[in-house]
């Protein structure tokens, strides 16, 4: 009788044995697979993130209604109202406009993907913190290195602070004035809404003498609300 307890016991001992390891192999693979979908979701935030940065910004002076109702926050009516109060001159200007519809989280959201460009030479400190991902210190940076005659300056400068990917993403959101009297075609062809038309009328009237020359020449083929949507985006040389 003591022999077959103790047989008995050896038994359970060992299949305990198998017991604990089939347990421990079953538990490390959920753990890697806990693993590996932790690791894909990570790895479809970044997918996410990149295409974000690569997204579209819309101008609210010169996208369509359509267009701008489908973005984030934004109605049908929203963008009706925004369509027939445009050009807007400013971001400060917009979002008094928005800020009656939109409340503040909505406005964030919805500004990462519409924006009125600012000007990099004369943008209030309120402007430049509006364009997403900008905060105080590089807010500072920006206007340290005031006046920026060209992209290129801004790009090297801002490159002491920040990579070049996050450069080409703010560059989006901002611009520095174009010298239309002696700019290249691709430099004119930059402002927002210039077409090979138009690039064609600037550069027959050239060299302009001063803004009032300008809108005198260019007023023959555009009304006065497009005439001072362009002229925010038109340096002229001395």
């Amino acid at each position: 009788m003591k022999k077959n307890t103790t047989i008995l016991t050896l038994f359970l001992i060992i299949a305990m044995g198998f017991w604990q390891c089939a347990s421990d192999s079953n538990s490390e693979t959920e753990g890697e697979n806990t693993s590996q979908e932790e690791s894909n979701t990570d790895a479809e935030e970044n997918s996410n993130s990149e295409t974000n940065s690569d997204a579209k910004v819309f101008n609210p002076n010169i996208d369509g209604a359509e267009a701008l109702a489908a973005l984030p926050g934004m109605t049908e009516a929203v963008a009706s109202e925004l369509v027939a109060n445009r050009p807007f001159l400013s971001m400060t200007a917009l979002n008094d406009l928005l800020k009656n519809s939109l409340g503040d989280e909505q406005l964030a959201a919805l500004y990462s993907q519409l924006f009125v460009p600012i000007n990099l030479n004369t943008a209030s400190e309120e402007e430049m913190k509006m364009v997403p991902g900008v905060g105080e210190k590089l807010a500072h940076e920006f206007e340290e290195y005031r006046p920026y005659s060209a992209p290129a300056q801004f790009r090297r400068e801002m490159g002491k602070y920040i990579d070049d990917e996050e450069i080409t993403r703010i560059e989006k959101y901002v611009f520095v004035p174009v010298n239309v009297n002696d700019a290249t075609d691709d430099e004119i062809k930059s402002i927002p809404g210039v077409g090979d038309k138009m690039l064609h009328e600037f550069k027959e009237y050239r060299p302009f003498k001063s803004m009032e020359h300008f809108n005198r020449e260019i007023g023959k083929y555009v009304d006065e609300k497009e005439l001072a949507r362009l002229g925010r985006y038109i340096a002229l040389g001395e």
